[in-house]
């Protein structure tokens, strides 16, 4: 028995180490390849020296939303910083041309590049898409990734690669492939901690289903598929030379992923807040009317149905006498049909709750307006569940209402601090305490609501483009060494 063992483990050895010698002489071939292919493809400046060329990878950079604001301003830092640099975008919005990008930037933004960008277009980018992973979507993205940054780095291989849209599977491909140095800038960990505590506790939530709670074996395997992709996850996020997240929530999910603390820092996402700063902060004239408002995408994790219910119970228990009329503005974006049918929903909720009067909808409104709202505003809402940063809750509170947000993510941890010892906003995490906390907030005097929007208002310059510029620098500087 002993002699056929190791009659068929020693083969087998011998076989492997053939097999593994071999594929490390085909990706170093591959490597030799993509080099050369570099070489032919670049072209010196008019100072005969090569431009630096920096990449990065974002697949939808048309977007629009509050990760695009930090991939425009991260390519006008560096642009002011470095002169002999080129940085180039890998985008898969090929319904819109470069120039359109760059305009749609500014438009958006007030974001102004100093210098060009060269675009790459990406044919591949349905290969992200979660629609065309019904089932193990979270795999079935992040191995699309990998061959949508092959043909990235196919059509322009850089010398500095920034992954900053959270497709880390892409990181080695460019570190040993493309023999680059690789940076990220993360918003949200593919997978999370968390996920794994509410697959483990059988917690039925918009990202884990009815039947798979309800299942021990579905929910038993589900966690080993999270685990696998966690431990996946880390391997490849530890490649990146540079790592850098918009949260103290977030760092502590990656530190514990990825494991490379030596090299990751809190750089917080630019929010627009002086624009925001701009609107006159004084002592509410009319106490007849007060208006909550909302302003987040109508996506199922930003839990809206929370806020009606909420607001629905503050209505129920505070209507008596001359109570001052109340309306709950739900201020977003909607992307596509689902969301239309989200919308839908929500107004068949306020119905059913009796609060269809109350609660307004505004959909897809100019920039202009959803300033009037927040500067006429009383309290400003947040709902999220471990919210990752929570640009609207700094926008709400630049703007001068009072926030109340998720006890939980970047608004708890980073957003609504006590600032130099004062109070900034509150936090809640169920829909009684939703209730109770909005109606203190509207027991308050109009004084100590200015108080509080005082204090806020002096807390978010820590979130400003010019400690975004600042912090992004010092982070990226080994990266240019």
């Amino acid at each position: 028995c002993f002699r056929l063992l190791c009659s068929l483990l020693i083969p087998t050895l011998f076989l492997s180490g053939i097999l593994c010698v071999c594929l490390v002489v085909l990706l170093w071939g591959i490597r030799l390849w993509i080099q050369q292919r570099k070489k032919q493809l670049s072209s010196a400046g008019g100072d005969g020296k090569r431009p630096l060329l920096v990449g990065f990878f974002h697949p939808y950079c048309n977007a629009g939303g509050g990760g695009e604001r930090v991939l425009w301003c991260a390519i006008r830092t560096l642009q002011k910083k470095y002169r002999n640099i080129t940085c180039v975008v890998y985008t898969g919005d090929r319904d819109a041309t470069g120039e359109e990008i760059v305009e749609g930037a500014f438009r958006r933004f007030n974001i102004k590049l100093i210098h060009p960008v060269k675009f790459v277009f990406l044919e591949k980018r349905y290969l992200v898409e979660a629609s065309l992973y019904p089932h193990f979507t979270l795999l079935g993205q992040s191995l699309g990734s990998v061959f949508l940054g092959w043909e990235a780095l196919l059509k322009c291989v850089p010398d500095i690669y920034i992954d900053s849209m959270g497709y880390a599977f892409t990181l080695p491909l460019f570190k040993y492939l493309g023999g680059c140095r690789v940076g990220c800038y993360v918003h949200y960990p593919t997978i999370s901690t968390d996920m794994l505590s509410v697959v483990r506790n059988q917690d039925t939530r918009f990202n884990n289903a009815a039947f798979i709670t309800n299942s021990p074996f579905f929910s038993k395997f589900k966690l080993v598929y999270y685990y696998f992709f966690a431990f996946m996850y880390g391997f490849v996020g530890s490649c990146s030379d540079v790592i850098m997240v918009n949260s103290s929530w977030t760092l502590n999910h990656i530190l514990s992923l990825w494991r490379a603390g030596a090299c990751t820092s809190v750089v917080y996402p630019p929010c627009d807040v002086q624009t925001f700063l701009d609107i006159p902060l004084e002592v509410e004239k009319s106490t007849s009317e007060y208006s909550i408002v909302s302003v987040s995408q109508f996506r199922p994790e930003k839990d809206h149905p929370l806020q009606i219910r909420a607001f629905a119970k503050l209505l129920k228990e505070k209507r008596v006498g001359q109570q001052p009329t109340l309306k709950l503005i739900l201020i977003g974006g909607c992307r596509n049909q689902q969301d239309e049918e989200r919308v839908n929903n929500l107004k068949r909720l306020c119905e059913e709750l009796g609060v269809g009067n109350d609660v307004v909808f505004r959909i897809n409104i100019p920039f202009e307006e959803l300033k009037r709202h927040l500067a006429e505003a009383t309290v400003g809402l947040h709902t999220m569940w471990n919210e990752h940063f929570g640009i609207g809750v700094v926008e709400c509170m630049a703007a001068g209402t009072v926030i109340l947000a998720h006890n939980s993510g970047g608004p708890k941890l980073d957003i609504v601090v006590p600032y130099e010892g004062r109070i900034t906003g509150f936090l809640a995490d169920d829909e009684d305490n939703y209730a109770e906390a909005m109606a203190y907030i509207l027991s308050l005097s109009p004084e100590k609501r200015l108080e509080i929007r005082e204090n806020a208002r002096r807390s978010v310059h820590r979130f400003s483009d010019q400690h975004f510029e600042d912090t992004f620098l010092l982070s990226v500087e080994p990266l240019f060494k």
